[in-house]
């Protein structure tokens, strides 16, 4: 039997290990919604097809059709995660088996809520990448106040109309009032709260409910997860602090803690584990506030015939919204959810009539009208 005295450096025992992962895994929203894969090494490639190789139908006799596939090799690193728990020196005379039997709830409580910290939102974080970064450079978020469920939609739309299924939401704990009072065509809730997990439009929901929510960006995230990946290495090492002050504990005083004055030890515990976002933009948000007027980006060139030119529009409209212009001597001014109905419904690439040198106005409306995003260019039309 091994005691913690006799070693003072090494891995925590397998079992205890075991549970500690069990318990951040139960704790942390993102791994349990995310795609998760073991590490041998600090390293790790993975090979992502981004554009499919294509089936084509074929004759009697007709040569097959070839068609090359489109690969990303992104790479993730593992970095150390660790936490300081002080203890008093008495542990040093305890089993290495129960020192860690009792610290695991603590150790795994603070490994999880740094990953969701880190995965979500970038908070002290080591990687390159994290969702709301990924969501928020893409303009994949969407705000509303009043109609919840159009704007959940809507967010789910925006990962959709990008070419991937959303499988899944992580919200905040404070968006549960919100969802409750969803109600779907039948009057039957949106939200439901089982035995077995939550689900929303019969979708799987995390809650973070460890602190690692930053409630000011965003309320709710949805996506196609398997396209943030976590790579986690196996074993959980530690290591015994004697004559450290820990900057980041405060004793009574509000001085940082120093081992050697308050006579005890301190178990320093790390794994390994590395995150990477594969597709930017596989991920949406939605912020409950007070909603404003989106961007589009609008650009006129000639088109194939004389006083014809060809505008298109980015980013594309959410399912269900239109586009609609208004061509007129300079840029026109459009408020979020003005009535737009009375302008001229067009798609983006379309070749139009137009005056050169005068300004074009694009919104993208509702079914009824409602702007929800604007841009304008000048007009550039085939003489």
């Amino acid at each position: 039997m091994s005691y913690l005295k006799n070693e003072l450096t090494g891995f925590v025992p397998t079992p205890q290990a075991t549970d500690i992962i069990k318990d951040t895994v139960r704790g942390s929203s993102v791994l349990r919604m995310a795609k998760t894969e073991r590490m041998t090494s600090d390293k790790k490639k993975f090979n992502v097809l981004t554009d499919g190789a294509g089936a084509y139908w074929v004759g009697e006799g007709e040569r097959i059709k070839t068609s090359g596939s489109k690969w990303i090799h992104p790479v993730i690193e593992a970095k150390k995660l660790a936490v300081i728990i002080p203890v008093t020196k008495e542990k040093l005379e305890d089993t290495t088996i129960n020192v860690f039997s009792e610290l695991k709830s603590q150790i795994a409580e603070a490994f999880y809520t740094a990953i969701d910290s880190a995965c979500l939102f970038g908070a002290d974080s080591p990687f390159s990448t994290n969702i709301y970064k990924a969501i928020n450079d893409n303009n994949m978020i969407v705000t509303d106040n009043k109609n919840i469920d159009i704007a959940v939609s809507d967010a789910m739309a925006l990962v959709e109309e990008n070419g991937y299924d959303p499988n899944g939401y992580i919200g905040g704990i404070g968006v549960k009032n919100q969802l409750r009072k969803l109600r779907d065509a039948n009057g039957a809730p949106a939200y439901v709260n089982g035995t077995s997990g939550s689900e929303l439009y019969a979708q799987p929901i995390e809650f973070v409910r460890n602190g690692a929510w930053d409630k000011a960006k965003c309320d709710l995230i949805t996506g196609a997860w398997k396209y943030a990946i976590i790579g986690i290495r196996d074993g959980i090492g530690y290591e015994i602090l004697r004559e450290a002050t820990l900057q980041g504990t405060l004793d009574e005083d509000g001085k940082p803690l120093s081992l050697a004055e308050q006579d005890m030890v301190a178990i320093k515990a790390t794994m390994r584990l590395g995150f990477l976002v594969v597709k930017d933009d596989a991920f949406a948000a939605f912020k409950f506030a007070t909603p404003s007027l989106g961007t589009l980006t609008v650009t006129s060139v000639e088109g194939s015939a004389t006083g014809k030119s060809k505008i298109t529009v980015l980013p594309n409209s959410i399912g269900g919204r239109r586009l609609v212009y208004k061509a007129a001597a300079s840029a026109q001014s459009v408020t979020y959810d003005a009535d737009l109905s009375s302008w001229t419904e067009f798609n983006s690439g379309d070749e139009l009539t137009l005056t050169n040198g005068q300004k074009i106005t694009v919104a993208e409306v509702t079914e009824d009208g409602k702007a929800r995003k604007s841009g304008n260019a000048t007009i550039v039309s085939k003489a």
